[in-house]
């Protein structure tokens, strides 16, 4: 079994002004995937899960808040996201543990509504000074590449924590990335959704999206095929929001952009959205692959 995965070395290159590429590494004897173990592709510094796809915010919110206005007021206004746990973070292939918390006042116990959720995440390259807010029209210059990310959630823990201060022990416990950092060149970019209405002056840059093809495996079987192009927020809009209170961007940042989702039923990124809270929701030895070509696959199999 070969390990590969180059840790905080890769961090060192991410943050580097001047890259030299033509340097031989020497042989290196070629390994069959079956004996690949992989590691973390980079030491990550910080984590902030956003919530920037309108269709799952939407869904979301037509389910929690029935009878109600779905988006919050506010969502319109800014990327709305909280800061997760970068200790938490594991590579694709890592088992998941289910996990216990509160599940209802006075119940505690194993998540009984474990969810998947089909993300992406930007890696943070060059760090920005401290103090000062990055431009959203210079905010790209500060992302060196994308990965797969499934946000791992336990929806019951979820919902009687939440109010009022957002996700913690729910979504804490793991989340997945892919074993390797796609750049950015290599991703085609699209335009944006329009955005109503315009956001402010700090936010307001050109309209961008990745038209990046994503589906979801769920035991051998595709449950969901959607695109990273119907993102309402971009990642130079939510770093320029991020950094717009004097916050500071470290090289290993990862930022996710919250479930993936699109306008058809089979477009929906997480079993809640596709069961509409009814479930079947995750089971112990469920495996979930979430696929998006050229960041390869994350899989994660759910264990007791």
């Amino acid at each position: 079994m070969v390990d590969l995965g180059p840790g905080d070395a890769l961090n060192q290159v991410m943050a580097a002004r001047d890259m030299s590429w033509g340097q031989s590494p020497g042989h290196v004897r070629d390994v069959h995937v079956s004996e690949v173990r992989w590691r973390l592709p980079f030491a990550v510094a910080d984590y902030v899960d956003f919530y920037s796809s309108l269709e799952h915010a939407t869904n979301m919110g037509r389910i929690l808040r029935p009878g109600r206005e779905p988006l919050p007021p506010q969502w319109r206004q800014l990327p709305i996201g909280y800061h997760g746990r970068a200790g938490s973070i594991v590579v694709g292939g890592t088992d998941v543990r289910r996990p216990s918390g509160q599940r209802s006042g006075g119940d505690f116990g194993p998540s009984r509504k474990l969810d998947f959720e089909l993300e992406l995440g930007f890696v943070v390259g060059k760090p920005s000074r401290p103090g000062e807010p990055v431009p959203v029209d210079r905010a790209l210059a500060h992302v060196f590449g994308a990965v797969l990310v499934n946000d791992w959630s336990a929806r019951d823990i979820q919902a009687f924590e939440y109010v009022p201060l957002g996700p913690f022990l729910g979504k804490s416990f793991a989340t997945s990335i892919s074993p390797w950092v796609t750049t950015l060149d290599e991703l085609a970019a699209v335009a944006g959704p329009t955005q109503d209405p315009e956001p402010l002056d700090y936010l307001r840059g050109e309209s961008f999206a990745f038209d990046l093809p994503l589906e979801v495996e769920l035991d051998g079987r595709t449950v969901s095929r959607t695109n990273a192009r119907h993102l309402y927020w971009n990642v130079a809009q939510q770093i320029a929001h991020l950094t717009s209170n004097g916050s500071s961007l470290r090289t290993g940042d990862l930022l996710a952009t919250g479930t993936i989702s699109g306008p058809g039923e089979r477009e929906r990124g997480s079993l809640i959205e596709l069961t509409r809270n009814e479930g079947p929701f995750l089971e112990n030895g469920d495996e979930v692959v979430l696929r998006g070509p050229p960041l390869g696959e994350v899989r994660g199999r759910i264990v007791a």
